[in-house]
């Protein structure tokens, strides 16, 4: 069984989780970047992220190759940005919507909070019920833990399992 891993990380943290499930399940990773990066510092980052998270947005993003067809499971992670998913991801999901006929988990990181409020509304976005497999995280690059290990390990059981 073939797994993509498709994120979009800002400050590293997701980059990070996706690093550690390639390495585990030995999926291959597509890094989602939008053409026009945000700004990733001071009251801007939050301002902008936020209101394009709010408000739906698409942006163009950057190329990237990926082919539904190829994989059986597809993993998306995501920043969280006022309880919703980031919106490079939204471009992703708009970009490839073949992909609800595969297994589908989803990862997030967040400071804030809203984690679950984001999972629901991808949800909602792709139009299925539920996700293979959810994991959420709370800054896990900045503030390693070895709980966020086992909570990485349990996420991948569950995907292999389903």
């Amino acid at each position: 069984m073939k797994t993509a891993i498709v994120y979009y990380s800002m400050s590293g943290n997701t980059k990070y989780v996706a690093d550690k499930i390639a390495e585990k399940i030995d999926a291959d990773i597509i890094r989602i970047e939008p053409v026009t990066a945000y700004p990733d510092k001071g009251a801007k980052k939050f301002f902008w992220g936020g209101k394009s998270a709010v408000m739906g947005e698409t942006p163009a993003l950057q190329p990237y190759e990926f082919s539904a067809e190829k994989y059986d499971s597809i993993i998306l992670g995501t920043p969280v940005w006022a309880s919703n998913f980031a919106p490079p991801i939204r471009s992703f999901l708009k970009e490839n919507q073949g992909i609800q006929g595969r297994k589908l988990a989803v990862f997030t990181c967040f400071s804030g909070g809203g984690a679950d409020k984001a999972i629901e509304k991808m949800k909602k976005y792709i139009g299925i019920e539920e996700f293979a497999a959810e994991l959420i995280l709370v800054d896990p690059k900045e503030n390693v833990k070895a709980e966020d290990e086992v909570k990485i390990d349990a996420f991948c059981e569950r995907l292999e399992k389903k």
